[in-house]
């Protein structure tokens, strides 16, 4: 059996998304937690649990970007089961539905950003 040792590589602008995504995740994430804005928007009427669910899919979007980092593709399918999660609990609280359409286009951006190519390969070949 032949074994080939072909180290993968991916664009520089995809590994900049990705880690961008796990910022912000975490940022989004540790709001949602957060104390204060729970209790304020408990104030303004928006479910705890509704509030509680968008934090726990921030920690799993987070997951999602590392193993698109570890060049798993199961990652990418697990932000658009996010982006239905997400669309479904904005619709819930009451969030514009233009607003709720706008972040279901995350996850074709996503694959548009893992399309790039180094090397003439894109990320989104590389991926298993």
């Amino acid at each position: 059996m032949e074994s080939t040792n072909i180290k993968k590589e991916r664009h520089g602008a995809v590994t900049a998304w990705l880690v961008v995504m796990i910022i912000f995740n975490l940022v989004a994430a540790y709001m949602y937690f957060g104390q204060d804005l729970v209790q304020g928007s408990l104030n303004r009427g928006v479910s705890f649990y509704a509030l509680i669910g968008l934090g726990i899919l921030g920690i799993w979007n987070v997951i999602c970007a590392v193993l698109l980092l570890r060049w798993i593709k199961w990652g990418f399918w697990g932000f658009v089961i996010s982006a239905v999660c997400v669309f479904s609990i904005n619709i819930y609280i009451g969030v514009v539905l233009i607003k709720c359409i706008a972040g279901l286009f995350g996850a074709p951006f996503l694959y548009g950003i893992l399309t790039i190519r180094k090397n003439n390969i894109s990320a989104w070949e590389n991926l298993e």
